[in-house]
């Protein structure tokens, strides 16, 4: 079995260029290796009305097409619990009942990342336990038995990057992205994620994850981003990056698809680039999106 790739948005607002270019290439990898295909939601947080419904309108125009159902991580709480309980049995897990100011102000060694957990409750007596949990509903935390975790990238080789206690729930009984991903791209059999570069940094922490609950690896593709003219990461404050705002200047879908499919090198049509897809010849620089009409 080839296994599969995947795309995986969050329903938060419309897909723009650089979305739509990651989701592209998610799609040329997989096809041009013999892969299925699965578009999977990842709406555990709250969704904004109508979101999916524009993201899998605007996936399709661009000539997407992707294998079976599409999978929802608000339908898949359960098995993320139980992934949960697995390393619980273990002896893997502890309560932490820390806030975002607390972990923030918290004193670091000298090398952590900024944003990575000190281990403050780690090492909690269970006296202390039962006495804050009245004060406020804990997150549980992986006790993590590394301090970095080394995977390979097929566009960065391979990347060593700090792996702390990550949150496996958070305290308003919520399973997080790090947790969901790991979960749910093997569920699927998904051996190849494909993704923008700026999660490059939390891969390390997921494979461990995934390496302690007992799952396959996955090949990794990290891609360059889409900036904006300001060298920041394209947003919708950018102007028309979105195919319906494109299409208010008068660009249509075939030439919007062809502009993103322009930027990796490849000719302006799917079939055309998945004919020609090479990932030896793909640009490792970020493509700067000048959106039509914003001099004017």
């Amino acid at each position: 079995m080839a296994g599969a790739g995947r795309f995986a948005p969050s329903p938060s607002g419309e897909l723009h260029v650089g979305n739509l270019r990651t989701a592209l290439l998610a799609w040329l990898f997989a096809r041009s290796t013999g892969r299925d295909f699965f578009l999977r939601v990842e709406d555990l947080d709250q969704a904004r009305a109508g979101a999916e419904a524009a993201q899998l309108r605007d996936l399709a125009a661009v000539g997407l097409d992707w294998d079976g159902g599409i999978l929802r991580q608000s339908a898949r709480t359960p098995v993320y619990l139980e992934a949960i309980q697995r390393l619980q049995e273990e002896g893997r897990v502890y309560e932490c009942f820390c806030t975002r100011s607390e972990i923030s102000d918290a004193p670091r060694a000298p090398h952590s990342p900024p944003g990575s957990y000190p281990g403050t409750c780690r090492n909690l007596s269970e006296a202390e336990r039962e006495r804050r949990r009245p004060e406020r509903p804990p997150a549980l935390r992986l006790r993590s038995e590394v301090t970095e975790y080394t995977v390979h990238d097929v566009l960065h080789g391979d990347y060593t990057g700090a792996v702390d206690d990550l949150v496996l729930l958070r305290n308003d009984g919520v399973p997080p992205y790090n947790l969901a991903v790991v979960v749910d791209d093997a569920a699927q059999g998904v051996n190849q994620v494909v993704r923008g570069d700026d999660l490059l940094s939390s891969t390390p922490r997921q494979a461990y994850l995934a390496s302690l609950l007992g799952l396959p690896p996955v090949d990794y593709v990290h891609v360059q981003l889409v900036l904006g003219r300001t060298g920041k990461r394209l947003a919708k404050r950018d102007g028309a990056v979105t195919l319906g705002a494109l299409a208010e200047l008068g660009i249509s879908v075939p030439e919007a698809t062809a502009m993103i499919l322009g930027s990796l090198g490849l000719p302006g049509t799917l079939p055309e680039a998945l004919a020609a897809f090479d990932p030896a010849k793909l640009p490792l620089h970020p493509w700067v999106f000048e959106p039509p009409g914003a001099d004017r």
